[in-house]
This record gives C-alpha cells, sequence and structure tokens, in this order.
C-alpha cells in the first residue's frame, strides 16, 4: 500500500468517524428534547385535552374547560416541578442525584401529594367524574411506581405515555369512537421517548417496556372501573 493510499485511507476513516460523531450528539440532543417535552406530568393535563375533545364534554363553555386545564396544570406540572427545584437546590443535589434511588422517590412523593391536591379541587368544583378518573389514574399509577422503585427502576417517561395510551384506548370503549389514528401517533411517539430514554442511558430495553405497560394497564383500568 502506498503512502497516497495509506493518507487516502485515513482521511476516509476520519471523515467517518466525524459522521458518526455528528449523528451521535443528533440523537443524543433529540433525546433530550423527547424526555423535556414528554415529562411524566403531562398525563392528567393530555388525557383531560383528550376527554374534551373527543366526549360530549367538549360541549362545555371554554372558559370552564380552560380553568379546569388551568387547575390541572398548576397542581400537576407547574408546582411539582418547581417544589423539585427548589428541594433539588436546599438540599444541594445535582440532577443526577435524582437518578439514584433515594433520589428518585423525592418526585414520586411530591407530585403524589399535588395530584391528590388537584383531585380534591376537581371534587370541590363538582367537575364531572371522568375528569376525576383521569387524575386518579395518574396519581396510581405514581404511586405504584414509587413502590415499584423500593426494589427496581423503571421508566416513569415511558409509564407517562403509556399512561395516555391506556387513556385513549379507555374513553374510546366509553364514547364509541375508533382511536386507531391517535393510537398510531401515540405509539410512534411512544417508541420515540422510550429510544430516547435508552440512548441517554437513563434506562434499559426492559425498564422502559415495564413502564409502558404498567402505564397502560393501570390508566385504562382506572378509568373504565371509575
Amino acid at each position: 500500500m502506498t503512502e497516497e493510499t495509506q493518507v487516502l485511507t485515513q482521511k476516509q476513516a476520519s471523515r467517518s468517524r466525524r459522521g458518526a460523531n455528528k449523528m451521535l450528539r443528533a440523537s443524543v440532543n433529540a433525546s433530550r428534547i423527547m424526555s423535556i417535552i414528554f415529562t411524566p406530568f403531562y398525563l392528567p393535563l393530555v388525557g383531560m385535552i383528550a376527554l374534551f375533545s373527543f366526549s360530549y364534554l367538549s360541549l362545555l363553555p371554554l372558559s370552564y374547560k380552560l380553568f379546569v386545564l388551568l387547575i390541572v396544570y398548576l397542581c400537576t406540572i407547574l408546582i411539582p416541578t418547581m417544589l423539585i427545584h427548589f428541594y433539588r437546590k436546599h438540599q444541594g443535589w445535582s440532577m443526577l442525584k435524582l437518578v439514584t434511588r433515594e433520589g428518585r422517590m423525592v418526585p414520586y412523593v411530591i407530585s403524589i401529594m399535588c395530584y391528590f391536591l388537584c383531585f380534591y379541587i376537581l371534587n370541590y368544583f363538582h367537575c364531572p367524574h371522568f375528569m376525576s378518573s383521569i387524575v386518579v389514574a395518574a396519581l396510581f399509577i405514581q404511586i405504584l411506581c414509587a413502590t415499584i422503585n423500593v426494589w427496581f427502576k423503571i421508566s416513569t417517561h415511558t409509564t407517562a405515555i403509556g399512561g395516555i395510551t391506556g387513556s385513549l384506548l379507555a374513553f374510546a370503549e366509553l364514547f364509541v369512537f375508533n382511536p386507531l389514528w391517535w393510537l398510531c401517533v401515540v405509539l410512534i411517539l411512544a417508541g420515540l421517548v422510550g429510544t430516547g430514554r435508552m440512548i441517554l442511558r437513563q434506562h434499559s430495553l426492559h425498564e422502559v417496556v415495564y413502564g409502558y405497560l404498567i402505564g397502560t394497564i393501570i390508566s385504562f383500568i382506572t378509568i373504565l372501573v371509575i
């Protein structure tokens, strides 16, 4: 092999490595974006939006629907996120601390308390029970995840997207509509979220799958029964 051939081979290998590194960085950045967008706290809000879109509750006044969505947003997204952030800062924890078994319990406990608060407020304003069932389903999922966390880790991100899947199937059964296209969208998103969590090395395959199955089953059964 001549010297020119060796140089050419090295340049090609270098370009290949640079291309692979760019693809890896792009996939990691995309996975982080997916994890931020589809945070586990969004399950009740997404379920409520679906309920207002596919059921007779769509006939409710817009002001009432916005009021309910505001309550759900405050109690299940904004307040838990702020409390977790303040607690982490107060304890001097890094984000990596929340990945440990002890650290994961803090978001679970805070979210469970906030979901109880949301359920109480919705009942106080005598909201239809279908609305409360979504919060109860999310509450049961959080309690089960916190319990499982004592022994091993599962993905709360895929648990949340699984909860959306279960809610969609339950509402399709209750309100008799075809969920096929929406189900396809949710399954694609579930695949992207699960893949992203594995790319970020936050979870293994079985943690992602178990989380999705738990969320789907608990949400489906809870909404149908309640």
